[in-house]
């Protein structure tokens, strides 16, 4: 039996509505302020992604120098080119997609989290 269901993905970020349309603009979604410093993307998938302010937010290091893996979002998409373009233009920037022969490519959103855009 399980103890507790998954609420929500919430990553902290210096600007939630900045970060909320991003993700809007890539997952779909509504925006729905949650309060000053929060702002969740509801029905853009089965779970809600929540953005939290964080004063003083450093944006995660990738790749990390002791290679240790990072939480990062995999966004499944249906072409990867088209995907990349539309990412791109909402302001995500590239962090590893040379090899394009690859099902997946890395990228960061304007926060600096990292998030994978995926043909699986």
């Amino acid at each position: 039996m399980a103890v507790a269901a998954l609420g929500s993905v919430v990553l902290d970020c210096p600007d939630p509505i900045a970060l909320a349309r991003f993700y809007a603009g890539l997952l779909g979604g509504e925006i729905v302020p949650g309060g000053e410093d929060w702002v969740e993307l509801t029905g853009a998938g089965s779970t809600v992604i929540a953005f939290q302010a964080a004063p003083g937010f450093v944006p995660p290091e990738w790749p990390r120098p002791d290679a240790s893996q990072q939480a990062h979002l995999d966004l499944t998409v249906a072409d990867l080119d088209a995907a990349e373009k539309e990412a791109l233009a909402l302001g995500a920037t590239v962090l590893d997609a040379a090899d394009r022969e690859r099902t997946f490519r890395v990228y960061a959103d304007p926060a600096g989290h990292p998030f994978c855009l995926c043909a699986c």
